[in-house]
């Protein structure tokens, strides 16, 4: 139903869509050698229930990669501590100080969301300033050379 000549539309105007409150595929890390990067990083925290590498990427934002093993369940289980692990690092990401990968791996299950995102509050900003503090450039992977 149209509203009457001369008013303004009712609900969102479809010239302006509402932004989706996800992770592109820029803000997120999907290659294997990214991920490898993260972890020879060795700039960690953890506290028994999930583990957050970080290290330094070059760009403007900071990108969020997962790693949710078989032994957290089956690929419902798996996909949904996915959602909830993008959400709260969604809600987190503005706190952040941009131009960071960080991987999250999970070592348990049966998390909610309020625990996942006290957790990762508590655990990226660790695991950036142990990035940080390191030194780790862009690119260096890995040991120093001798």
């Amino acid at each position: 139903m149209r509203p009457p000549a001369g008013e303004p539309p009712i609900g969102p105007d479809p010239a302006r869509p509402v932004p989706r409150p996800t992770l592109g595929r820029r803000q997120r890390i999907l290659k294997s050698g990214e991920f490898k990067a993260a972890y020879a990083g060795r700039a960690r925290a953890g506290d028994g229930r999930l583990v957050v590498y970080a290290r330094p990427n070059g760009l403007a934002e900071t990108r969020l990669g997962l790693s949710v093993g078989k032994r957290c369940g089956g690929s419902v289980q798996r996909n949904r501590i996915k959602r909830l692990l993008r959400e709260a690092f969604r809600r987190l990401r503005a706190a952040l100080a941009g131009g960071y990968d960080v991987v999250v791996v999970t070592l348990g299950h049966d998390y909610t969301l309020e625990e996942v995102e006290r957790r990762l509050r508590a655990l990226v900003p660790e695991a950036i300033r142990r990035s940080a503090k390191a030194g780790r450039a862009p690119g260096a992977g890995g040991r120093a050379e001798a």
